[in-house]
Parts: structure tokens; C-alpha cells; sequence
């Protein structure tokens, strides 16, 4: 199933028209509510999508420089601190297939830090070199909500690495002045599974009241945006799979940081704050490789991207593997939400004529521009919340009812997402009773 736009095509649909656009019949009461609340969000603007925004600067770990040695493959050339275990990173900084392109930049986790690197080639008239350079600069930290900021200075320093290889005094300095104040040293911790990790830890990856940290774009611009456009209406299937907290891996030759992006996009697709007694973690890994299969296997929910097109035969590590704009499952009660029903294209309406919207709103008032990201983040957040809040307010009346009036106000198919609500009741223990027929043939 794929998606007729690509990356470069105009976001979804520009502001042309009827600005006194009739309400959405099909919808009903979803639209209605949707559009208030997210009306009043966006003028809100402000913290949405931040339930701690880290200001501080003090958030790199390690800063390190990896190079392609002819003889020994991907090596750990120089890190600061000097005594910490790297194994693994010069791996995930310098991605399979990074060689065929000249420059890409990798968000990946290793451990409980997380890590951005910054990827460049250089041709060079050495026989021992075999005429080209490659390095990557990068950073780990406590966590990836910062790393945006550091993304400037690591392009600079890859290109000045590649130019006069092994001057380290401004990577010191930069880690003097950014250093975090937990011990110098990382000791590599042992991998816990779902099972090991106690209910009164802090989590690294998902921050209180379900809602992801906010993580600046800067590379590319509009990234949520393009995101949606890329995939088109079949964003409504990444949505469900994603709210399921499914197993998701996207593949990519590469360059592969743009597909790092998707892996933060799709966990914006599953963010809501409505307090539910069950709360799958979300999991964005970023990028893996090989060497993560065993970690993989003890997963229940992740988020992923890769440039290794040999997870696609692991199906025992995913439940949905997305290769470019092609969404696919081997789970059979999975592979009925891959079908976009009529409910989906009237959602994926809807958002576009909300964005319509906002242009002309901007214009009234003199702005130059619409914060796409803003606002689709904003609509998947609402619409989340509107899901949920209904399906607890028909779990607390007395015969805890849910009919196909109810799905439409929700808006989801009766038909066509009864399997999804199915399964969405299930994971996060809401107690109703369905009531929508379940015909053979789903529309």
C-alpha cells in the first residue's frame, strides 16, 4: 500500500478556495470537537508539546570522532572522556551504506543515552585511504530532546576533522563547555527488559503524562509536515499501528537522517494526556543495526529506522515494517487497519482544510507563515485524547455500552476499525462493551 507523494510535493494542499468551508457531515460530533480543541490549542501555542522542556545546556556525556580505517572497518578514532566504553557507536554513527553518500547525520540510543552524529566524505589523493575520507563527529546524552542544538557545530567539526584529521582542541572545548554534571565516565549498564525495569523508575524515553519531550526540527524544516505529506492518507495507518504501541521499523537506504525524523514523527502520532490506569511506553530507537537483534527480541513496543534491509526477514523483531512509503504487517488482525477506509479519508480531509485554515487565518493576521508542525502535532494529540476520554466516559456509565454512533463521534469507521478499537481496548484495559455488528466483508 503506498502513498502517491513524496518528500518535495507541496504540503498536502495549499490555501485555495472557499475559506467558509461547509462542516464535515461524514465527521459529525468528531469534527466539531476536534476543530475546537484544536483551534484553542494552537492559539495556546506555548508548551503543548513539552511536558519538560530541558533548557540547560550541560547535557553531553561523551563526545567522540569516528573513522573508516581500510584495514579495520568502522573505529572509535578519539572520545572525551578517554575511558568509556564506545563499543557499538562506530556502528551506529556510521551507518551501513554511509559510504554512498557524502554527508547524513544519525539519531541512535545506545544503552540509556541517546546519540546524534554527524557523517561526511571527502575524496583524497591517498593510495592508503583508497582516495576517500570518511568520519563522523557526534555527542551522546542523557537524553535526544537537546541534541538538536548541537547538530551545527558537529557538520563544522566532521568537515574539519576530514581537513586536518586528528586536531581535537575545539571537540575539548565544546565538551568542557558542555559536559554534563553526571559522573565523567559511562559505564555500559546492563540492557533491561520490560519485565526487570520497576514502576518507580524515571524513564530516559518516555516523559510524564504520555507525551513526548519536544524535539526542535531544524534539519529538515517542516519535518512533521513533510512526514504526513510523504505518507499521505496512509498516515491514519501508522497512526493506529503506533497507537498500539506495535513494533515498528522503518528502512532506508541511505541517507538515513531524514528516516530518523519518522521514527520521532511517528511517536507524535501516539502522544495523548488523558490519564489511563495503562500506559504503553513509547520507544523511539532511532537507528539500529544487527548488533541490536538480541536487545530487539525482549521488546514489546518500539520505534525504529534502519538502512539494513535484513530485518525485513526478522519478522519475529517487528510487527510493521515500513519500506519507503510501503506499509507492511505478517500479523494477520494487524493487516485490515492497513486499509484506509472512508473514515480515514475524511480525517486526512479534515486536516488539510484545517490547515487551509490556519493559512487564512494567518493572513488576516498578518503572519508570514502556518507551523504545520504545530498544528498537526496538535490535531493527532486531540484527536488521541478524544478517543480516549470517550471510550472512559462509556466505561463509566452502567451498561457500558459502545455503539456505532459512539465509533462515528470517535471518528472511526464502525466498519472498518472494529478490529482496531478491539485491539486499542484490550491494551489499554478499558472496560466497554462493543456493540458495533462485525460483518464478514469490512468496508
Amino acid at each position: 500500500m503506498a502513498a502517491s507523494m513524496g518528500d518535495d510535493a507541496p504540503l498536502l494542499a495549499e490555501a485555495n478556495g472557499d475559506r467558509n468551508r461547509p462542516p464535515n457531515k461524514a465527521l459529525g460530533k468528531f469534527s466539531t470537537a476536534l476543530e475546537e480543541n484544536v483551534t484553542r490549542k494552537l492559539r495556546m501555542r506555548g508548551n503543548f508539546l513539552s511536558s519538560d522542556r530541558l533548557t540547560e545546556e550541560n547535557d553531553v556525556v561523551v563526545v567522540f570522532v569516528v573513522a573508516f580505517d581500510t584495514k579495520s572497518g568502522n573505529v572509535v578514532e578519539w572520545c572525551l572522556p578517554e575511558d568509556n566504553n564506545l563499543e557499538g557507536v562506530e556502528f551506529k554513527s556510521m551507518p551501513s551504506g554511509a559510504h554512498t553518500t557524502t554527508s547524513d547525520f544519525t539519531y541512535f540510543r545506545t544503552d540509556d543515552l541517546f546519540g546524534l552524529s554527524c557523517f561526511a566524505k571527502m575524496s583524497v589523493d591517498s593510495e592508503a585511504e583508497r582516495g576517500a575520507r570518511m568520519k563522523s563527529v557526534g555527542v551522546l546524552s542523557t537524553s535526544y530532546t537537546n541534541l538538536y542544538k548541537h547538530m551545527q557545530f558537529l557538520e563544522s567539526q566532521v568537515r574539519h576533522q576530514l581537513e586536518t584529521p586528528m586536531m581535537y582542541d575545539q571537540l575539548i572545548a565544546f565538551y568542557n563547555d558542555h559536559k554534563s554534571l553526571l559522573p565523567a565516565t559511562f559505564q555500559r549498564p546492563h540492557f533491561r527488559t520490560d519485565s526487570e525495569v520497576d514502576s518507580s523508575d524515571i524513564s530516559l524515553i518516555s516523559p510524564p503524562d504520555h507525551i513526548l519531550p519536544h524535539m526542535e526540527i531544524t534539519h529538515p524544516a517542516g519535518c512533521f509536515a513533510q512526514f504526513i505529506n510523504f505518507f499521505g492518507e496512509n498516515i491514519f495507518t501508522l497512526w493506529k499501528y503506533t497507537l498500539l504501541r506495535r513494533r515498528i521499523i522503518f528502512f532506508s537506504p541511505p541517507p538515513i537522517g531524514v528516516v530518523c525524523f519518522r521514527v520521532y514523527c511517528a511517536c507524535m502520532l501516539g502522544q495523548y494526556d488523558v490519564d489511563l490506569d495503562a500506559c504503553p511506553e513509547l520507544k523511539p530507537f532511532f537507528y539500529i543495526n544487527i548488533a541490536d537483534i538480541d536487545s530487539l527480541e525482549s521488546e514489546l513496543s518500539y520505534v525504529a529506522c534502519t538502512t539494513e534491509n535484513i530485518f525485513q526477514e526478522k519478522t519475529t523483531l517487528y510487527d510493521v515494517f515500513v519500506d519507503n512509503q510501503d506499509i507492511t504487517t505478517h500479523i494477520p488482525r494487524l493487516k485490515d487497519m492497513a486499509k484506509i477506509n472512508k473514515m480515514d479519508r475524511e480525517k486526512f480531509n479534515f486536516l488539510n482544510n484545517q490547515r487551509c485554515s490556519q493559512m487564512f487565518r494567518a493572513q488576516d493576521n498578518g503572519d508570514e507563515e502556518v507551523d504545520d508542525d504545530h498544528l498537526f502535532s496538535t490535531f493527532f494529540s486531540e484527536q488521541n485524547n478524544h478517543i480516549f476520554q470517550t471510550l472512559l466516559d462509556v466505561a463509566n456509565t452502567m451498561d457500558r455500552s459502545l455503539t456505532s454512533e459512539h465509533m462515528r463521534d470517535m471518528g472511526l469507521d464502525p466498519v472498518g476499525d472494529r478490529q482496531f478499537l478491539m485491539e486499542l481496548l484490550e491494551l489499554y484495559g478499558i472496560d466497554v462493551i462493543l456493540m458495533v455488528d462485525n460483518p464478514c466483508c469490512p468496508t
